[in-house]
């Protein structure tokens, strides 16, 4: 399913859904020995970015590892250059100008196919393998699940409703609610206005390093799901819990359920 199709069958259900109340409202159901009522997730603990990646290295076979990288590097900045500027501009735009601008600066001819081609892969993403089992184990806990992403809610959507996990989050928070990006601190404030809980008691899953950096600074319980195996940054002391995948998220929210403590 592509975004296009998805806004036009959902847009209807979706805007009911917003002014429904959740089951979870209040943390009723929430763990109730657990310091951890909540967890806020990036996009990427769940949904696997590496089709991405391997369809610009189908597209450009000589050049793949370069446009790949580039293009990624140049997402990253755009939006926190737009962020710091206050000049904001949606998610998927962001990645349209980069994708143009990487293209561009390596010499690459990017037509119209594969332009269309490389933003219509953001929509179709699947779960990493260890998703659903761990998912289904935290609502079981009582735990209320959410994303806090960049993504946009439709991308958020879409995905989620293709692996079949899209009941499973009770919120669908993007920055474009904001219209800030993370790590600005108004971004990860929407865990705390949405689930209506301190932020003591919202655990954050981060994909990337700065991502995990910004939810730390800011107070989140964080957890870096560091699927790739990358170098946490040299920002100074943290708390960050790391871990290679999305079993370090259970373990530590069933760790403070134990001890009470960090």
């Amino acid at each position: 399913m592509n975004r296009r199709n998805f806004l036009s069958i959902t847009a209807a259900s979706a805007a009911l859904a917003l002014r429904m109340v959740s089951p979870y409202k209040n943390g009723v159901l929430a763990a109730e020995t657990s310091e951890i009522k909540a967890i806020a997730f990036d996009g990427f603990p769940i949904f696997d970015p590496r089709p991405i990646f391997a369809l610009v290295k189908t597209l450009f076979p000589d050049d793949g590892d370069s446009l790949g990288k580039l293009w990624f590097s140049k997402i990253f900045a755009y939006t926190w250059l737009r962020t710091a500027g206050h000049n904001y501009r949606l998610f998927y735009a962001v990645v349209e100008d980069a994708l143009i601008f990487s293209a561009d600066s390596l010499g690459l001819a990017l037509t119209q196919d594969k332009q269309e081609q490389l933003m219509d892969i953001w929509f179709n993403l699947s779960v990493w393998p260890d998703v659903k089992p761990a998912l289904q184990q935290l609502r079981e806990q009582g735990i209320r699940l959410g994303f806090l992403s960049n993504l946009g809610e439709d991308m958020l959507r879409i995905n989620a409703k293709n692996s079949d996990i899209e009941d499973m989050f009770e919120l669908y928070l993007s920055t474009d609610r904001v219209e800030a990006f993370k790590p600005s601190r108004s971004a990860y404030q929407m865990g705390v206005d949405a689930f209506m809980l301190p932020k003591e008691n919202i655990a954050f899953a981060a994909f990337g390093a700065w991502d995990a950096a910004g939810a730390d600074w800011y107070g989140y319980p964080t957890v870096w799901v560091n699927r790739l195996n990358v170098r946490l940054e040299e920002l100074g002391p943290n708390s960050i819990k790391v871990g290679r995948d999305i079993s370090t998220l259970v373990d530590f929210v069933a760790s403070k359920a134990v001890s009470g403590r960090g």
